[in-house]
């Protein structure tokens, strides 16, 4: 059961992700200019209040009631990837408060605990015997292929574009949370530091029996945070995949 429990939070650990990647260029990895640029003989024309400029595009910031957010969400994150596990995990309430509320625990090195109901495993939690060594399963990992999947499957262009015109909602929703003066990117920030410092850990992953469940023998990996725990129970190909994509939207971005 507990196990079990970890999946479903990787579920929602990977939907947090989605806007973790864009933040790495937005409020993280963009550099500005040490000396002001001027143009000469070309006329500026300013932006509409609001709008924030994401290449050639303009994306306005889409300003709507959070309880009344659902459908909206559902419609522009639906953009992001025609795989049909996205949509099925979109199915689920309360989409921005979950995902603010996630962020702010893996910032925290917590596990992104409130409401998960969207994503649920097939197969069980399992170990296997190594001499007398008691090992993660590597087919275990398989249970974790369809998250990871989602996640490479996504547009890098409709991710920007959906946290730019989500990020007022954003913003209210983690001043709902408890942070009436934070800023929601800077939680996002530290996020972003806590998913980047996974290790990718290729050899098996020796377990040993814990109270009700197992803990890792390696005493670095038993003292990472919960929530990058999530991330490294996924096995070596999955989080590959995962820090594959993250490293593809800050190209494209220019970064």
């Amino acid at each position: 059961m507990e196990e079990n429990r970890k999946v479903i939070l990787t579920g929602i650990l990977i939907i947090a992700l989605i806007a973790l990647a864009v933040a790495v260029y937005y409020l993280f990895l963009r550099v500005q200019p040490k000396e002001p640029v001027t143009v000469p003989d070309i006329v500026k024309k300013p932006k509409p209040s609001g709008e924030t400029a994401l290449g050639e595009e303009v994306v306005e910031p889409i300003q709507v009631k959070l309880d009344e957010s659902d459908r909206i969400v559902r419609q522009l994150a639906g953009q992001l990837s025609s795989h049909p596990q996205l949509a099925s995990w979109l199915a689920t309430k309360d989409l921005i408060r979950k995902f603010v509320a996630s962020v702010d625990n893996i910032a925290n090195g917590q596990s992104p605990r409130p409401h998960i109901d969207f994503f649920a495993p097939k197969d069980k939690f399992s170990v296997i015997k190594k001499g007398r060594m008691i090992v993660l399963d590597p087919a275990a990992y398989k249970r974790y292929n369809k998250v990871a999947d989602v996640f490479s499957s996504i547009d890098t262009k409709s991710c920007v574009r959906l946290y730019r015109q989500l990020t007022p909602s954003l913003q209210e929703a983690y001043r709902e949370i408890g942070y009436p003066e934070g800023d929601f990117h800077d939680t996002l920030k530290r996020a972003i530091v806590e998913v980047i410092r996974v290790p990718v850990v290729d050899e098996d992953i020796v377990l040993e029996k814990d109270v009700v469940t197992y803990k890792m023998r390696d005493q670095e990996l038993e003292n990472l945070s919960d929530a990058q725990k999530h991330l490294l129970r996924m096995g070596p190909e999955n989080l590959r995949k995962i820090q594959i994509k993250l490293r593809e939207m800050v190209r494209a971005l220019g970064v």
